[in-house]
């Protein structure tokens, strides 16, 4: 069939993922196959695609398409993520450009502005997963705030609450300034600052004495309830009981005692605050201390500060420090390197806060969850991650699962008239029910009730994924929830395997009392060559898109995987992708060669060809089962490797070498339809990787119906392989390359037929399959076999046979001999560093019986190699 001269890839993956989508062969419903489901990490609704991405879909990608080729039913489920901080943010930004101020309109109005964001930015990053060949089944394409998987969300809300799991109540929070709402602990990340620590001197009531103490935040110094000392500091005895004075606020506050201080530490005197430092806070509940909120929610000073009233914390801090310097309070200030928590959504310094939040008890929830991957009934890759997670789970703390934000499930809680108290229930309409039956009052209306203005943090949501998509929670005995679930593989960033890949594991069990899914493989991050995060401040993160017109999308896809290890971070640089692109190429330029050849029916099958065939039907079939194996333990970018170099190395650079017929020859049809099936072989090995190209070639190599595609065709199997074969075939490679060196260093036109001698060193009878891929290979005359060594000759050793090429005038007995002694000394000290293991002691009692027969063998080469190679050397003297 006609194929162009170049790869076209544009127009190549238009073609055929519309073809794909066309004829749904991505779409998956419950039949009698063995299920294969993914379900991919929702992205952000507000995302865009990045090299993150490109890298986690593919894996997943790769291992969807090969379940597909093997009979599995495959179902990879897409979606998105409501992403409640980071829609939000968008939004109130989108309002702002228009002029609008989110507090100066409604909830419904400002619901109905992120609606309409959502429905005009929300498909952008999946359209653009099409882009890389993503299989996934879009007729399942979810979204967490879509209704039925609302309604999961407020349901298992409820269920949670009812079985007291989930509780209201004032507590120290994670609080973001910027997004104006609380975040959990792991969304909290650190960071070394270099800042100051100041010395700050406080007066003792009714003495002329002075108790200093020292901070990083001596704004907080406003919200002070007290100063904190050890009760067997020395220093310190006099001043129990005693009271001291709040500089700038002249608040006075008692001195308290505690073992919890470090005498060592700072002055040993430790400035109280409760309602802005969480051990402060421990303090302040232990000692009945009073609390001052200083901060409003957006980081600026509220009027319990007294002072500063409206600024923003930061632009305070250097105002304070100027004021307690001028009223002789500040003794000292320090260069500190302080770590200080940042918020990873908006990167606002996070402000300590007590705050009324709605918590979900863990305690008993996360049992099952670290039990079934501790025995490893769900598998982590690389097994590392069990150790973090571990750590994690057994000092977990309650989670806070309250933001205050508008986007997002709105807490299912409903307060009664003039009353903290309040009712659970999915609807208002159940909620009065409710209420009546609490209060007695029965003349109470809907709008008599209030319900909670907070959403629940997003993670809420999302770790339901693998039920709610499949409606296992609305309805937990539909057959798709019975089939799909549990999940096969979760491929994910070890960053969110405590936001997201623990929870998971938590609702699995306790929604289905299983676990989600079977494996969960760890990518690591992207990273530049410097081995720096990719970020836009950076300017170090390649557009996807671009890089994909550039290189293809096959041509992305290899080259980001192969230099992924398993778990490992990948160092991205501009020639991998470039490297996928010329495997493409390579790939094409094979079958335009094969396509190229003409047919002759009637022509024998030369002995070369069948051999060859022989050879790369058993190297085949040993590359399938180490892909095999490769796949099950989740080595993808070995795997790739793996076909890599079966197609680049033996298919196209030894076994099209070998059959290829002699120029403007035709090719025989039994060598020619081999071929053929050895190429379609390696296609459905590749498609996993490159599903692009692998359409496009597989269409040609033969007529197809329409609505064939190659994802659908049975990946082959290995039949086995005899050892042999391969073993002989290394040898004749060695034998080979060491005859076109000599040509190559003698300069020897392939138009001179050579002749080569074959003498065994052993009394080994010589036998290799493959001495007319030899002769064709090299422009051989003939092989003979010989008995006496032959002088004046180019000669080599490949195993325990010698071979003499013999070249007349042409050789130079200088140059052979100093090839010679450089084979001789580099054999000799090889001989040194075998003989070195076998004599130590140590290494012959301990090492197994087959690892010492190995160094045997490798002596004994050496010892036949060195023996004829003085005995070439001796004859050129």
């Amino acid at each position: 069939m006609n194929i162009s001269k170049n790869y076209n890839h544009s127009k190549v993956e238009n073609k055929w993922y519309q073809y794909w989508i066309e004829n749904d062969f991505f779409h998956s419903e419950v039949d009698d196959r063995e299920p294969y489901t993914i379900v991919i990490p929702p992205p952000n609704v507000t995302g865009v695609l990045h090299m993150g991405h490109i890298m986690n879909n593919t894996i997943q990608d790769i291992l969807i398409r090969r379940a597909r080729m093997q009979g599995k039913n495959a179902c990879w489920v897409p979606g998105t993520d409501h992403a409640a901080i980071a829609t939000e943010a968008k939004v109130v930004d989108k309002l702002k450009k228009e002029r609008i101020n989110k507090t100066n309109i409604s909830r419904d109005q400002f619901i109905e502005h992120a609606w309409e964001w959502t429905r005009k930015h929300g498909g952008i990053i999946l359209e653009q997963l099409k882009k890389i060949g993503s299989s996934c089944d879009w007729a399942r394409t979810k979204f967490t705030l879509d209704q039925d998987l609302y309604q999961s969300v407020i349901k298992v809300f409820l269920d949670l609450h009812k079985k007291g799991l989930i509780y209201r109540g004032v507590r120290m929070v994670n609080w973001d300034p910027d997004a104006q709402t609380a975040i959990s602990d792991e969304e909290v990340e650190y960071k070394d600052e270099q800042s100051k620590l100041y010395y700050v001197r406080y007066k003792i009531k009714n003495m002329e004495q002075y108790i200093t103490i020292a901070t990083t935040r001596p704004e907080t110094i406003l919200g002070d309830s007290a100063v904190c000392i050890h009760p067997d500091d020395a220093r310190y005895t006099h001043l129990h009981g005693e009271k001291v004075i709040i500089p700038l606020v002249n608040r006075v506050v008692p001195i308290i005692t505690d073992d919890y201080i470090d005498i060592e530490f700072g002055t040993g005197a430790l400035k109280v605050t409760p309602a802005h430092d969480e051990n402060d806070y421990m303090l302040g509940q232990k000692h009945n201390l009073d609390s001052y909120d200083i901060f409003n929610d957006n980081g600026t000073m509220s009027k319990q500060a007294q002072l500063y009233i409206g600024k923003d914390r930061f632009l305070v801090r250097k105002k304070i420090v100027k004021n307690l310097k001028n009223i002789g309070c500040l003794v000292k200030t320090e260069d500190y390197t302080n770590r200080v928590g940042f918020s990873q959504r908006t990167n606002a310094v996070i402000e300590p806060k007590l705050s009324m939040q709605w918590f979900l008890k863990m305690e008993e929830l996360i049992k099952p969850a670290i039990e079934n991957v501790e025995n490893d009934n769900i598998r982590f890759l690389p097994k590392k991650f069990k150790n973090t997670y571990r750590r994690w789970m057994e000092n977990i703390r309650d989670w806070n699962i309250s933001r205050q934000l508008w986007w997002g499930h709105r807490i299912p809680a409903y307060y009664l008239p003039n009353s903290n108290d309040f009712v659970v229930a999915a609807t208002i309409e159940e909620a009065l029910k409710l209420a009546k039956q609490k209060t007695g009052n029965i003349d109470l209306i809907s709008s008599d009730l209030r319900q909670d203005e907070d959403v629940l943090d997003t993670w809420f949501s999302s770790w339901l994924w693998p039920i709610s998509v499949f409606d296992g929670i609305n309805n937990p005995d539909n057959k798709e929830i019975n089939y799909y679930y549990p999940t096969n593989v979760l491929a994910t960033g070890h960053d969110i395997i405590f936001f997201w890949v623990a929870r998971m594991i938590i609702s699995g069990y306790e929604y289905r009392n299983q676990k989600p899914f079977n494996d969960v493989y760890f990518t690591g991050m992207v990273r530049d060559e410097q081995g720096r995060k990719m970020s836009k401040s950076l300017g170090n993160s390649p557009d996807p898109l671009k890089l994909i017109d550039k290189y293809s999308a096959d041509g992305v896809r290899v080259g980001m995987m192969l230099c992924s290890p398993k778990g490992g971070d990948l160092r991205y640089r501009d020639d991998l992708p470039e490297q996928g692109q010329k495997f493409c190429n390579k790939i094409w330029n094979a079958f335009k060669l094969l396509n190229g050849w003409k047919i002759d029916a009637n022509i024998a099958q030369p002995a070369n060809a069948k051999s060859a065939i022989d050879w790369f039907e058993a190297k085949l079939n040993k590359s399938i089962e180490l892909l095999d194996n490769q796949y099950s333990d989740f080595r993808l970018s070995e795997a790739l490797m793996t076909v890599y170099r079966l197609f680049w190395d033996d298919f196209a650079s030894w076994y099209l070498e070998a059959i290829k017929p002699d120029y403007q020859m035709p090719i025989d049809k039994a060598t020619y339809d081999s071929t053929i099936i050895i190429f379609d072989k390696l296609l459905k090995l590749l498609h996993p990787f490159m599903p692009f190209i692998t359409e496009e070639l597989w269409q040609h190599i033969t007529e197809r119906q329409k609505g064939e595609t190659i994802m659908l065709q049975d990946m082959p199997k290995s039949n086995g392989y005899s050892k042999d074969i391969l073993k002989n075939f290394e040898n004749t490679q060695k034998i080979i390359t060491n005859i076109r060196k000599i040509r190559k260093d003698k300069n020897i036109s392939y138009k001179i037929k050579l002749e080569l001698n074959i003498r065994p060193i052993t009394k080994d009878k010589y036998y290799n399959y493959f001495d007319q891929i030899i002769i064709k290979s090299c422009g051989l005359s003939a092989l003979k076999m010989i008995e006496e060594k032959m002088t004046g000759v180019a000669s080599f050793i490949v195993k325990n046979t010698e071979y003499y090429i013999p070249l007349g005038d042409t050789i130079n007995k200088e140059e052979e001999l100093e090839k010679l002694q450089k084979e001789l000394k580099y054999q000799t000290g090889f001989l040194n560093s075998v003989m070195k293991k076998l004599s130590n002691e140590r290494f012959v009692n301990n090492a197994p019986k087959m690892v010492i027969d190995k160094e045997k063998t490798k002596q004994n080469d050496a010892e036949t190699k060195i023996k004829a190679l003085n005995e070439q050397i001796d004859n050129l003297n």
